[in-house]
């Protein structure tokens, strides 16, 4: 066996958010934690323990759940190990000694790691104190530049992400250079959970999920399909703008549909088992995109008719493992805001041009900053031919560069059969969420016969987009109730203003400002409950209401409302129609 400290020639990382040097940083916390863990309960397996984007964690079997004072404990033991400064030293070895070692010490996912190694490959450790782990690096020096960390808690995860095997206790932690660095982090995680959308969501009345209805399917509440209704309406007015025609698909489809497409070869993991219909086996649909064909193929297509767009607000069903479902933003049925043209190879980059303008038009009325990637051939597998990958990627690029919108090359990142630009959110506490993509896609016309007449008379196959600005609804929507904190803009809050009665004289007054606003077209509650006013003002403040209106007898007699703008505080008096005028406008120009 040889052994070195951990150094620079060990291998590198590419590709981490912050970098290799946080790379190194974050897998060293790990096996500090790891260190830790197997010093105070004896009694764990280790399985693996990865840093990921914003940190790391280690999983354990163990038969006692860890508790918070666990954590405690396991975080005050990690400190005296980086205070022991233990070196972090690289070691070789051979399998089966490497086998022998854990067999003996009844390591069973250590043992599986093992197995995973290409034979030929090296076998490699390293080894801090009395801890020892079968790993590639890289590391840090030493335990001592593990300085600023944190353990956040505890959660379950099966064994390989497999809901069949068992659940193992996975220990989450992060770790930064700098304490300034990780209490900026802790202030961010700590505001992210006020925001959390799930909570929110009860809160403010919007979704719920329940199991009587299935793990991952929604349920839109009455406030939540205001803010839904509001999306799709801005998305369709601003695609039939631009030329898009909107279409509509079955929600299930024979077998043989699934079959030409290619997803029941490639994507049959994500579909619902089959139902028999007549003898015939129908699926629930995955995607929108083979129907959108078949609209297309309905009759012969001249290039003169080209491009044809088409989009629909289609609603598919995906098999997603219960282990990874996470309220609105992964679930198993979802709206996706899709469309695709049908083009020719000389309209592409235009085309593109024109998503990418009208995707920034949609975000930035949403608030949203945002990156796009360009995502080019994976290295291996692959369809088509190098020269339509190539004509393809060109035409993204040259789309991006006419918008001058800047983008990071994502080498290797396509699909097996096209590139495409992905663009990733920026939301309110600087995450990154991945909602709009823009695919090319040269297969399926092959696959389905989608073609036109060119000006040669001749049968040409089409180009075919896929894209998807929102992503879906669902996940868009729980992505931007964390962005805005339940704070909705008032163009898209589902209550707009709340008229509120300062006492029983001023009810019938209430009620009539109710019903004036309604009838103008502004969406208004009117709280006339028997509760003290301060109770019903902390209630509107917790509902997170843009506009709150205590009317009274002075406000009767004048004809006037004077509003409370949340976040920004009393407003002057004024008359029943400048406040109409006021919130409409805002609707209308799409602020805040």
């Amino acid at each position: 066996m040889t052994m070195t400290t951990a150094s620079e020639d060990r291998p590198e990382v590419v590709h981490y958010p912050g970098g290799e040097s946080l790379y190194r940083l974050r897998h060293s916390a790990a096996h500090v934690l790891a260190t830790a863990v197997t010093g105070l309960f004896p009694d764990v397996k280790v399985a693996g323990g990865p840093p990921i984007e914003n940190g790391f964690y280690y999983d354990f079997a163990r038969d006692t759940p860890f508790t918070p004072e666990d954590l405690e404990r396991i975080e005050a033991r990690m400190r005296e190990i980086v205070a022991a400064d233990q070196p972090f030293e690289y070691r070789e070895t051979s399998r089966d000694e490497a086998r022998a070692r854990f067999e003996k010490a009844g390591e069973k996912y250590k043992l599986h790691f093992l197995s995973m190694i290409p034979e030929g490959a090296k076998i490699t450790y390293y080894v801090n104190g009395p801890f020892l782990d079968l790993c590639r690096g890289p590391h840090v020096r030493s335990t001592g530049e593990v300085k600023a960390f944190k353990l956040t808690h505890v959660a379950g995860a099966y064994w390989l992400g497999n809901e069949r095997n068992e659940m193992l206790q996975r220990i989450y932690g992060t770790a930064f250079p700098t304490q300034q660095e990780l209490d900026d982090h802790l202030r961010r995680i700590e505001e992210s959970l006020k925001r959390a959308h799930r909570r929110l969501g009860k809160d403010l009345d919007l979704f719920s999920i329940h199991e009587e209805v299935g793990a991952g399917l929604v349920l839109w509440h009455p406030h939540g399909g205001v803010v839904r209704h509001l999306m799709e309406q801005f998305w369709k007015e601003e695609h039939l703008k631009r030329g898009y025609q909107l279409v509509y698909t079955p929600h299930i489809a024979s077998e043989k549909l699934y079959t030409i497409s290619g997803h029941l070869e490639n994507y049959a993991d994500l579909m619902y088992s089959p139902m028999d219909i007549d003898g015939q086996p129908y699926r629930v649909k995955p995607m929108n995109c083979p129907g959108h064909i078949m609209i297309y193929k309905t009759r012969k297509r001249s290039y003169r008719e080209l491009p044809i767009r088409m989009g629909e607000l289609g609603t598919v069903y995906r098999y997603e493992r219960s282990g990874v479902l996470h309220g609105m933003e992964r679930v198993r049925g979802f709206t996706q805001d899709d469309s695709h043209i049908f083009c020719t190879r000389d309209q592409l980059a235009g085309e593109v041009e024109g998503v990418l303008d009208l995707m920034d038009h949609l975000l930035k009325a949403y608030g949203y900053e945002y990156t796009a990637y360009l995502a080019t051939r994976p290295l291996e597998k692959f369809l088509g031919s190098p020269e339509d990958w190539e004509f393809a990627t060109q035409a993204l690029r040259e789309a991006l560069e006419r918008r001058a919108l800047p983008y990071e090359l994502d080498e290797g990142g396509g699909a097996f059969y096209a590139p495409k630009i992905d663009v990733k959110l920026r939301d309110a506490l600087g995450r990154q969420w991945q909602c709009p993509t823009i695919q090319v896609d040269l297969m399926l016309p092959k696959r389905f016969a989608a073609t036109y007449t060119g000006p040669d008379g001749q049968e040409h196959e089409c180009i075919m987009v896929h894209r998807a600005l929102y992503g879906s609804l669902e996940r868009f929507m729980g992505i931007y109730i964390e962005h805005t904190g339940g704070e909705f803009p008032v163009w898209i809050a589902p209550v707009q203003a709340i008229v509120i009665p300062a006492n029983p004289k001023a009810l019938d007054y209430a009620r009539d400002t109710a019903r004036l606003l309604r009838e103008a077209g502004v969406r208004v509650e009117a709280d006339l409950r028997d509760e003290k006013l301060g109770a019903k003002i902390r209630d509107s403040e917790l509902a997170k209401i843009p506009y709150m209106l205590v009317v009274g007898p002075r406000e009767a007699e004048a004809g006037t409302v004077a509003p409370r703008r949340k976040g920004i505080g009393q407003l002057e008096p004024m008359s029943r129609q400048a406040f109409i005028d006021r919130v409409l406008e805002e609707s209308r120009t799409r602020k805040g």
